[in-house]
């Protein structure tokens, strides 16, 4: 009787998920090599540092999200496309709202947080999010609707002035220009407050010239159709809006909560240094959904520089639970921090050295190319990136910047004739 193959259950095919399958389809196995599944309710890989890109039509899609399907094309990885409805840990299935089952040997659990509006009234109804590729199209159309509509002011609101909520607005303030008005909320009373402090000052520079309104120590109470309602030092405000984007908060998938095993406050699954749930060891975590126990004093940043980080750690103990070998504890090294803060337009802060403007995004841009999934698609990318000057000089009447000026705030005429060149027709080379 044959016996069946190891299985290893990978949920989620973000940067934790998705780069521990690759890693583990590239080790050499001395003995029969072990089934390794990914689930994951899309068709297509997300770098979501740059998806902000494609508002200002500087990326193209396809550059950002290749399908899975070209990206585990030539592996040994099997990629099962399906939403989580459940896991027994204790017996170790997997259970899929199209009712399929997975009985894993290993798991592991990749699948992120949601956004979380905190129970706000009308946030949810009314609410943009800008986390997913298809929540990123559907803020594409909105804004086109009111550009088409020659609304000016074009009003957004923005809850959250974290990492998020501040490469969107800088982003949609020079998308706008003089059409737009950026108001930028928070609770806290800091941008970005767990980042350095010279990040801090450079981000907030860039987002007053672009003339965003950050409002610092506000709640945002409630989201209406056309208005959000704040709260500030106790007192209310009624603020007319054309949109909202929700960037603030995360909350945990319901059938994680569910899950028999220890958790935060915050609903995160706590693990071992080595990645492993402290009640079931066959089970790894990494990325948002993990809260890693490295040491009391170190927290490990819920980033995707960290899920990139953890991936082949993950894979290398997946592996060496199998042969009974030990365990590499994950430990987390701070590389820097680098934001989008408007169109070719960033802060990079690594090492005590910050760098601004149109230098920074170009190392940005270059190092995230480095990260992307696979040597074939980063290939293709860079190839697209570095011939693109020569597209432009044979095709003189495209404009480099929206506005057809550096990056700053927009003349009214150049705002209104500008079209955002987000949607692409071209699929995966």
């Amino acid at each position: 009787m044959t016996q069946a193959p190891h299985t290893i259950c990978i949920l989620g095919a973000g940067f934790g998920g998705l780069y521990t399958a690759l890693a583990l389809a590239q080790q050499r196995w001395p003995g029969p090599r072990p089934q390794i599944v990914l689930v994951e309710p899309g068709t297509q890989f997300l770098f979501s540092p740059l998806l902000y890109e494609l508002l200002t039509g500087e990326l193209e899609p396809w550059q950002i999200a290749p399908s899975f399907q070209a990206l585990l094309g030539e592996t040994p990885v099997t990629f099962w496309q399906g939403r989580v409805q459940g896991v027994d840990l204790p017996y170790r299935q997997v259970w899929l709202e199209d009712g399929r089952g997975i009985t894993y040997d290993q798991l592991v659990l990749a699948v992120g947080q949601g956004t979380a509006s905190a129970g706000v009234p009308g946030a949810a109804e009314y609410a943009y999010g800008f986390r997913r590729l298809e929540e990123c199209d559907r803020l594409h159309q909105r804004l086109l609707e009111l550009e088409a509509a020659g609304r000016s002011p074009v009003r957004v609101a923005i809850a959250g002035a974290g990492p998020s909520g501040v490469e969107l607005a800088g982003k949609l303030a020079d998308r706008l220009g003089d059409r737009g008005q950026i108001l930028l909320f928070d609770r806290g009373d800091r941008l970005l407050k767990d980042f350095p402090g010279a990040l801090q000052r450079a981000a907030a520079l860039a987002l007053a010239q672009r003339r965003v309104r950050v409002s610092l120590q506000t709640s945002i109470c409630e989201v209406r159709p056309d208005a959000v309602i704040v709260e500030r030092h106790g007192q209310t405000h009624d603020i007319p809006v054309d949109l909202v984007v929700w960037t603030g908060g995360k909350a945990s998938h319901d059938w994680v909560q569910a899950l028999p095993c220890a958790k935060n406050d915050q609903g995160q699954v706590r693990t071992r240094p080595t990645l492993q749930l402290l009640d079931y060891p066959e089970v790894f975590a990494l990325g948002d959904v993990a809260d890693i126990g490295v040491s009391p004093r170190e927290r490990v940043p819920d980033t995707a520089q960290a899920a990139y980080q953890q991936a082949p750690v993950a894979a290398h103990n997946l592996r060496s639970q199998i042969q009974g070998r030990s365990l590499r504890a994950f430990r987390f090294r701070p590389l820097g921090d680098m934001m989008t803060v408007g169109y070719q337009s960033a802060v990079v802060h690594s090492f005590g050295l910050t760098l601004t403007g149109r230098l920074a995004a170009v190392v940005r841009q270059w190092a995230y190319l480095l990260r992307l999934p696979t040597a074939r698609h980063r290939g293709q990318v860079a190839w697209s990136w570095l011939s693109a000057p020569l597209a432009r000089r044979q095709r003189p009447g495209r404009r480099r910047h929206p506005s057809g000026q550096r990056p700053g705030p927009l003349p009214p005429k150049a705002a209104q004739t500008r079209s955002a060149p987000y949607a692409s027709s071209r699929r995966d080379p």
